[in-house]
């Protein structure tokens, strides 16, 4: 494996990346909330991009695996500005792959900058999750806690340790929801849910796709699947969506 690549942001965040050449439009790998670049969806589209000639990029948000930057000290906003100064990294237009928060940045690139974007897949887009499913769930100690400290801490089934959520994310989240105001995707857009999601349910996936408007918006269920999304069926059904976009 090539040794990985290192951008600095706008904001002085060092972000780690793994880029591969090839046609355009290329691939550009958004992940998820605590999660990194070296996961299997990741690595798996870098595997299909590869055999398919096609660029790819996957990287990590400040905070995030390889990538410096205090986690707890960053939101969407920050995030958010990642994927902005990742996405300078191609030329082009290049399709976004969002898992999780990563399908909510993707949202919110699209729209700052649609000529940038040719198609985007969202897997188990969790698009305004800190307004809509975060803050309703606080238990008062938390919300108690959330106010002195300005962060709270949940065990997590995905990542190494506890989930830290703060403050800063609540608030950034607040300044960039999608699902208040009109959202135009205009160009191919998948939407992906697994049935058995516990951390995203279905009703998301619904919601976004009925909020969303564009001349080829789908929404493809999947029975069953959970929110990792991440087996060889749920990754053949990715690659299948992306080489059905992709010119």
């Amino acid at each position: 494996m090539p040794p990985v690549q290192t951008l600095t942001t706008p904001q002085g965040r060092h972000l780690a990346y793994h880029q591969t050449a090839g046609a355009g439009p290329g691939v550009i790998f958004l992940g998820g909330y605590r999660s990194d670049m070296g996961g299997t969806k990741a690595i798996a589209l870098e595997a299909w991009a590869k055999a398919q000639g096609r660029a790819f990029l996957r990287f990590d948000y400040g905070g995030h695996g390889q990538s410096g930057g205090d986690f707890n000290a960053l939101g969407i906003a920050d995030w958010l500005g990642d994927a902005r100064a990742a996405l300078g990294l191609t030329q082009g237009p290049q399709v976004l792959v969002g898992s999780s928060m990563g399908g909510w940045l993707a949202l919110l690139l699209a729209r700052a900058c649609p000529e940038r974007i040719a198609g985007l897949i969202g897997i188990a887009a969790a698009p305004d999750f800190t307004e809509d499913s975060l803050l309703p769930s606080l238990t008062p100690s938390e919300r108690d806690q959330m106010a002195r400290v300005g962060l709270i801490h949940r065990p997590s089934g995905y990542a190494d340790g506890p989930y830290v959520f703060t403050q800063r994310l609540i608030d950034q989240g607040r300044a960039n929801l999608v699902l208040r105001a009109p959202l135009v995707l205009p160009f191919a857009t998948r939407f992906l849910q697994g049935t058995a999601d516990v951390d995203v349910p279905v009703q998301v996936a619904q919601r976004l796709f009925d909020h969303a408007s564009g001349p080829d918006i789908r929404l493809t269920l999947v029975k069953g699947a959970d929110h990792r999304f991440s087996t060889p069926a749920c990754l053949a059904l990715i690659e299948a969506s992306l080489a059905e976009i992709l010119p």
